[in-house]
């Protein structure tokens, strides 16, 4: 993860920007960062206020996160889902298939939380293509 940098007109901390990924198996690295980026656009966020990349621990070796990581040059942070549970009252989409899949109640906006600091607030709920999800959370 990067340091927070301040903004030097506002002498303010800018903004963490937290993106949370969840992916089947085997997902492809194209629909990953297409999604990805989506996400991003819909923020309103340029790359550069992207802090980290955030996902559940199951998926470190999935080529999908790794192309993430190598396309948004962010290093990718992973949460065990018993952390990713403790997100679940602040998520705008809790899935009881999830849960029951891995053990939480969602990956790709309870990692963006997490990733994000206690804090933090989804600015763009999940988001899914036919194999990946996304969602972005933000530290003021």
């Amino acid at each position: 993860m990067t340091s927070r940098e301040y903004d030097r007109a506002s002498g303010k901390a800018a903004p963490f920007v937290a993106l949370g990924v969840g992916c089947e198996r085997g997902a492809e690295a194209a629909e990953a960062i297409g999604l990805a980026e989506r996400a991003l656009q819909v923020s309103g966020f340029a790359l550069e206020a992207l802090g980290g990349i955030f996902s559940l621990d199951r998926k470190k070796t999935e080529p999908a996160i790794r192309a993430l990581t190598e396309h948004f040059r962010r290093e990718a942070v992973f949460f065990d889902a018993r952390r990713l549970e403790e997100e679940t009252p602040r998520l705008h989409n809790p899935s009881e298939a999830v849960y029951r899949a891995v053990g939480c109640h969602g990956v790709a906006e309870s990692a963006a939380l997490a990733g994000a600091g206690p804090n933090a607030r989804l600015i763009v709920p999940k988001m899914r293509s036919q194999h990946v999800t996304v969602a972005i959370a933000i530290a003021d």
